[in-house]
């Protein structure tokens, strides 16, 4: 207890050093702490980009491709869905709702969707979040659209403004549709998925706009008397890039696959969204071993950076402890003080870290979500997070040692002597 209570005074006294010391453990363990639960969340939140939808049907294709294109909007389905596949399937048993998915148009390279009015009830992201607008409301019309928040904070538009769609994915089109202006009616709040960078249109527009390039511009009153019929924001497709199945338990969800995976009048392929997602994070396993490799480097920095601070002042402390040993202290109770200092240095930097952990996850939860997507949970450590604590409290003990080990062995006759 003696020695504990003047390892105290002795860091008090060089509270300056030991202050610079303790700040750099406690950065790195913040660091360490928010890399490894940014970490976890990530690959929780990538799992859950779309989340609450059971299946994902598309033309037959690879599964990480469907994904890739209806949830990802990256690439494109070489082939498309029939109408009639899609309205046989909707009608199965135990199938609770269908949101119908049309890719292929942009607008200054970004993706277009057409789909219905369910979209912006049933599509789900994160742990089960809704989608949500910070203005406007979904569409009502085959002439308005809705802006992912990205798309709008990107290209300044508001409600009201008036859109030109695009065929054609990316920043290259093959044609502009520019007798189909869409006004924009709605603005969604940031998810952090690609919801944020789409633009959302009914599914009978795709339609419109294409059937509109094949006539002439004699039949625009028909145009016009199409854009009163409001009642139909599906309409009949002859065909879409995919759609989303939710059923009414889970149960259903392994036997329609089958079918939908057998069905003979077309190749279809159902893919389970959350499974097909953790296959694809299993292909960016490398990102993980980055971060890892980028936390321990840190710890391991300022491990050392503690130990050239405790070697640099053991130099300055030998008068010190020369006069401990000549009032009766031994060489182990020098052995002890210094491995108490580093190891108490090491603790009260642990605190501070976790301190300044769950402050800087309380302010990056919000922007890591609107911008990253990254749901960040702020709850207690877990069991793997309190292990790296501890091993940061050993490492500090094991490098406390070595300028410990060199007191033990300074002599009294060393200390107390004049070096020139």
């Amino acid at each position: 207890m003696i020695l504990i209570k003047l390892a105290i005074s002795s860091l008090y006294n060089r509270r300056a050093s030991a202050f610079l010391t303790l700040f750099t453990i406690a950065i790195s363990v913040m660091l360490l702490l928010s890399i490894e639960r940014v970490r976890v969340d990530a690959k929780s939140s990538f799992s859950n980009t779309i989340s609450g939808t059971d299946l994902i049907v598309g033309a037959r294709t690879g599964d990480i491709q469907l994904l890739l294109s209806s949830v990802f909007r990256i690439g494109h389905a070489n082939n498309a869905v029939s109408w009639q596949s899609y309205q046989y399937i909707k009608q199965q048993r135990g199938v609770k709702w269908t949101i119908p998915l049309s890719l292929g148009d942009s607008h200054k390279g970004q993706a277009v969707l057409g789909t219905s009015a369910d979209y912006f009830q049933h599509y789900k992201f994160a742990k089960k979040q809704s989608l949500s607008f910070s203005q406007g409301r979904p569409f009502r019309h085959l002439n308005e659209v809705v802006l992912g928040a990205q798309v709008a904070a990107n290209l300044g538009y508001t409600l009201g403004d008036s859109i030109v769609i695009s065929h054609g994915m990316g920043n290259t089109s093959f044609h502009h549709h520019d007798d189909n202006p869409f006004t924009v009616v709605g603005i969604l709040n940031a998810t952090g998925t690609p919801v944020d960078k789409t633009l959302h249109i009914p599914l009978a527009a795709i339609e419109q706009i294409h059937n509109t390039n094949h006539t002439s511009h004699e039949h625009e009153h028909e145009h016009e008397h199409e854009h009163e019929q409001h009642d139909d924001l599906i309409g009949e497709p002859k065909q879409i890039t995919a759609f989303l199945v939710g059923f009414d338990s889970p149960l259903y969800t392994l036997q329609v696959r089958r079918n939908i995976n057998q069905y003979k009048p077309e190749a279809l392929l159902a893919i389970m969204p959350g499974v097909t997602l953790r296959e694809l994070w299993e292909m960016l396993t490398i990102v993980e071993k980055i971060l890892l490799l980028f936390s321990m480097v840190v710890v391991l920095v300022s491990l050392l950076g503690m130990l050239t601070t405790l070697l640099a002042s053991l130099n300055q402390r030998r008068r010190e402890l020369a006069i401990l040993r000549s009032v009766g202290a031994r060489p182990w109770h020098l052995f002890a003080l210094i491995s108490i200092e580093s190891l108490l240095t090491t603790f009260w930097g642990c605190l501070v870290g976790c301190g300044l952990f769950y402050l800087l996850m309380s302010l990056a939860a919000g922007y890591l979500q609107s911008h990253a997507g990254i749901t960040i949970t702020i709850a207690m450590l877990s069991s793997y997070e309190l292990m790296l604590i501890g091993a940061i409290m050993a490492a500090g003990f094991i490098v406390g040692l070595i300028p410990a080990t060199r007191a033990y062995f300074y002599s009294l006759s060393d200390g107390m002597s004049i070096k020139i």
